[in-house]
């Protein structure tokens, strides 16, 4: 079938594998000096290995290519003992800090990839006002995040625009504490991709509630809508509001309403 899937070009690729370590699906691979995709079907065609790539030698294009097998993929990553591990094929390639680990929030280090959960008592303690993180895992942006991540069961989502974290002062007590996160540009970007992976988010996993938070600028209006969409498409019921940041940080709540996804679909609380 033809669909979409990574494309690389061999002049551009410095063989960093960087981008290796960024696909939690395991479909890249350092052959030769170069990064290959291993195998069509363990590659999503999301593109969330494209932002490590520091060359922009990574594209989507459209192409003929096995379907994309979700199971497959994440056997593979298995066998491979996990993305970062040293048996993976970016081993001795790239960044240290681009390899996925898991780690207690609030110790030393740069875990600028892997996953992560905060204990209840680190959340209690980060939302009671004492200092400390309230981040519980990672990755955080939306493009990074893999549908089938483990913190995505069960979870009380925040859908946050990328600027919203710095404007909001209390941001890890107010929003993030006890919520797990996920951060993005609707302006920088591409939506359609933002609107597939929160479908699958949203199909596959069991979703509380879900919290949108968005910049006052209409640049970042777009995110409530790409929810929405999202939230159509898995057919799924989920309660959701949606907040505002205003430029100096004072915040405004609605009622969110997916099926309408535009202004008159909120109601104020």
């Amino acid at each position: 079938m033809k669909r979409k899937i990574i494309e690389i070009d061999d002049e551009k690729c410095t063989g960093c594998g960087q981008c290796v370590t960024g696909c939690a699906e395991g479909a890249l691979a350092i052959i030769d000096g170069k990064a290959r995709i291993v195998r069509d079907m363990f590659c999503d065609g999301l593109g969330a290995c494209i932002g490590h790539c520091p060359e922009d030698a990574l594209h989507i294009i459209e192409r003929e290519a096995d379907d994309f097998d979700e199971e497959a993929a994440m056997e593979h990553v298995r066998k491979m003992g996990g993305v970062g591990h040293p048996q993976h094929p970016a081993a001795g390639h790239g960044c240290p800090s681009a390899q996925v680990s898991t780690r207690t929030p609030g110790h030393g280090g740069c875990p600028s990839a892997g996953m992560m959960r905060m204990t209840p008592s680190q959340q209690a303690n980060t939302a009671s006002g004492q200092v400390g993180s309230a981040l519980s895992h990672w990755p955080i942006q939306i493009r990074l995040i893999p549908p089938h991540a483990p913190f995505l069961q069960d979870a009380d989502l925040l859908i946050a625009g990328d600027c919203c974290p710095v404007a909001t002062p209390d941001f890890h007590g107010r929003f993030l504490a006890g919520r797990t996160i996920m951060l993005g540009c609707p302006k920088f970007d591409n939506a359609g991709e933002y609107v597939e992976r929160l479908t699958q988010v949203f199909a596959q996993n069991r979703i509380n509630s879900v919290t949108i938070l968005e910049m006052e600028v209409p640049c970042c209006s777009g995110l409530s809508g790409i929810v929405g969409q999202a939230l159509v498409r898995s057919g799924r019921d989920i309660p959701a509001v949606r907040a505002i940041v205003a430029r100096d940080g004072k915040v405004s709540e609605e009622k969110f309403i997916p099926q309408a996804m535009a202004p008159q679909g909120l109601t104020r609380l």
